[in-house]
């Protein structure tokens, strides 16, 4: 370690803190997301994690890929399946 001064400690106390305060947001963002599946998934009975599914593949943008992970598992289903 190479901690020499007062100033090198107050920048990784000042580090800590910011980091933190950080993961504070994050987890906040982390309930209110939990709170909005729950209320969607209530009100219109989707199951949870279903409507956390449809909010994932909206914000990666990548239904192509879903449908196609899809497509993969049904295949290889039926496959073993049958």
């Amino acid at each position: 370690m190479s901690i020499q001064s007062p100033e090198d400690k107050k920048k990784i106390f000042d580090a800590v803190r910011e980091i933190s305060n950080s993961m504070l947001r994050a987890e906040a963002e982390r309930d209110l997301v939990k709170e909005i599946v729950k209320e969607i998934s209530d009100t219109f009975q989707i199951p949870r994690k279903t409507v956390k599914k449809i909010a994932v593949t909206y914000h990666k943008q990548n239904l192509t890929q879903v449908e196609q992970e899809h497509d993969e598992f049904v295949e290889l289903y039926d496959k073993v399946t049958k």
